[in-house]
Order: C-alpha cells, then structure tokens, then sequence
C-alpha cells in the first residue's frame, strides 16, 4: 500500500465507486439471456484458442494456462484498477517521498488521493463502457479476479459491451462473438506463447514512469502549456504540436522515445490481432465481411462528438492507429516472408519493430532476416 501516515495516495476503492457508479447501464436481457450470452462466450473463447494456436503457429494448449473471466462493466473497473495499482506502485512511492517530508503531507495525502481517485474513476466510468475484450496483464491473481500462475495475466469479456456493439451494428450475435473472442485470444495468445513480453512491456512501462518529475510546480506548468496548446491560446511563434493529445503534450524528450518504443510494440499487438482476426474470421464466422465493414465504421466515426473529443483529449485516437498501421505491418511481412518469418518478431525484444519499422515493414524485414540468414 502506497500512503502517507495510512493513507494510499491514490484512493482506490474511491476509483471504483466513483467509476461504478458513473458507468452508463448496459443493455436489457434477461437473467436467462445473461446467462446465455456468458455461456457462449467461454464457448467461443475456448474455440479461439485452437482457431489462433492453428493460424499464428504459436503456443501450445499447455502456453495457456491463463483464465478467461465474462465480466461485467463494474467486473472490468475492478479488473484495471488492481492494474493500475500494481503498475504504478514504483511512481507512487517516489511521490510519497517527495511529498511526505513536508509540511501538512499526511493531509495533501488525504485530498490528493480522494482527488485522484474520482478523476481516475471518472475516466474508467467512460471507458468501461466502450472495451469489449482485454488481456489484463500486470494485475496480481485475486478471489474473484483469478490470474494465470506466476501473475500470467487473464482475458476479460465484457458481456455487456459485446451485446451492445452487436445490437447497435445489427449482426449476427452468435458470429459477433466469436470474431471478438478471435482477437482477443490473440492477444492472450501472444502473452502466454511469449513468455519474455510481458517482463519486457512492465520494463519499458516502469522506464516511462520513471522519467516522470513528480514537482508539483513543474506538472502544473506541463498542464498549463498543454492546455494552452489545445485550446489554440499559445503564441504563434511557438511550435505547433501536430495534434498531439494531452497525454502526449505533458511528457518530456525522454518519455517520447520510450512511447514511440511502445507505441511499436502495441501497433505491433493490435495489428497482429486484427490480421488473425480477419484471417481465422472466413473459416468460422460466416458473415465476418459484414461484421468487419460496419465495425470499422463505428471505429472511425465514434459514438458522438463528445465521444469523439474525449478520444483526442486521452490519446485514444492513437489507438485507431496503431490497429490500421499495425495490421498493414504484419500482412506486408507474412506476404514478404511467410507467417514462420514473421514470428520471428518474437524471438526478442530486440527483433520487435521499430515505429519507423512500423510504416516501412521491409525495414523490418531486412533488419532481421538478412542479418540473421547471412
């Protein structure tokens, strides 16, 4: 527990009620729908797995060992708040000794996490309603949040996200679910069949967290320039930002290279997620052309213009991207090189992609492959 004179600097079960309690209904079933749509849903996950190991050539039925938990919107706050919790632990102590050898700290302590904790509630209420599947990784095993051993990770299924993207889009429910069961089992797929991943994501995650300077003075002077930039009042002699999101606004030289490392890597995950997905898709989900044309739509457009302007403000957009970009990495290298070729993107961290790597796969391609044939 992270706290100063017992009291957690981040108040988590705080983040969980707020978020619980701002988080939109889902959709109306019944109990005997509820139970129906669970049901098939650890149907689907399970197929997945042998519809993914066959496709991806990785894995083994022993690689996974990790559970697959139906959760609902409340299930998923709980699930991500003992992530981040575990996640940024090391971030946290570091404020603590900051904050807690001055004057009035125990209280800063007290308002602060109440603060936090709303904000952070706040913002999973928002996402809660939008995340239809997850590989939870960093999150230790709980009773009612069972992980894989050794803190492996768990796959999360929304059921009442997934019932209502399927209702909005108009597609075959029972099709609908097992495409997402296929992208998310990849993604639970390439954690379990990779066993260095993980170790290595927590590293860079810890190295980004590190270069954060936890002055209060010198954050609230980040958030004033980033907020000048987003609402167009910096001076135009200033150099414009492109865009960029808040998240992206706020960090220093360092934390961009390390995200641009990141953001490889995820493009990396999304698109190889995507690419199975839409190779395994044909076989099993016989309207899987309807299901990809409209979901791509609704990720696109977003669900309203405040939607839409709460994706830039938190750097969701970039996910969009890394989905496209990625995908367009991993077909151009299996086209290239065969799906054998292309896993050798894990053999290390050293042979994952670049983000430059990212936009120009024959980089990649011969980067690895012709230093290692030659």
């Amino acid at each position: 527990m992270t706290s100063i004179g017992g009291v957690e600097m981040v108040d988590w079960n705080l983040a969980v009620a707020t978020a619980t309690r701002l988080a939109r209904p889902g959709p109306e079933v019944s109990r005997d729908e509820a139970r129906a749509v669970v049901a098939e849903l650890r149907r689907h996950a399970k197929a997945a797995e042998e519809h993914v190991r066959g496709f991806t050539l990785m894995g083994t039925e022993e690689t996974h060992d990790t559970p697959v938990l139906v959760v609902d919107r409340p299930g998923w706050v709980r699930a991500n708040v003992a992530g981040f919790r575990e996640i940024l632990k090391p971030l946290l102590e570091k404020m603590q000794e900051r904050r807690g050898g001055g004057p009035g700290g125990a209280v800063l302590g007290t308002v602060g996490g109440k603060v936090t904790g709303v904000e952070l509630g706040m913002l999973l209420s928002f996402l809660s309603s939008r995340v239809l599947g997850q590989y939870e990784t960093f999150a230790p095993p709980a009773r009612d949040l069972p992980a894989g051993q050794g803190g492996a990770g768990r796959l999360l299924l929304v059921a009442p996200n997934i019932v209502h993207v399927e209702r909005e889009l108009d597609v075959q429910p029972h099709d609908f679910r097992l495409w997402v069961c296929l992208h998310e089992e990849t993604h639970r797929t390439q954690f379990s069949a990779v066993p260095w991943l993980r170790d290595h994501l927590e590293g860079e995650i810890q190295s980004f967290l590190g270069e954060t300077d936890v002055d209060p003075m010198t954050v609230l002077e980040r958030v004033r320039e980033a907020a000048q930039s987003l609402s167009g009042a910096r001076p135009d002699s200033e150099e414009d930002d492109g865009g960029r999101s808040f998240v992206e606004l706020v960090q220093t030289p360092s934390q961009r290279e390390i995200l641009a490392r990141l953001t490889a890597v995820m493009s990396l995950l999304e698109g190889h997620a995507d690419f199975v997905m839409d190779g395994v898709g044909p076989a099993v989900v016989p309207s899987v052309a309807e299901i990809r044309e409209k979901f791509q739509q609704r990720r696109a457009q977003g669900a309203s213009r405040l939607d839409s302007a709460l994706r830039k403000l938190l750097g969701l957009d970039a996910k969009l991207r890394q989905y496209r970009d990625g995908e367009r990495f991993v077909r151009a290298v299996v086209e290239e090189v065969g799906m054998e070729g292309f896993n050798r993107v894990w053999t290390s961290p050293n042979t994952l992609p670049t983000k430059k790597e990212i936009a120009k796969p024959a980089d990649w391609v011969a980067r690895v492959h012709r230093r290692s044939d030659s």
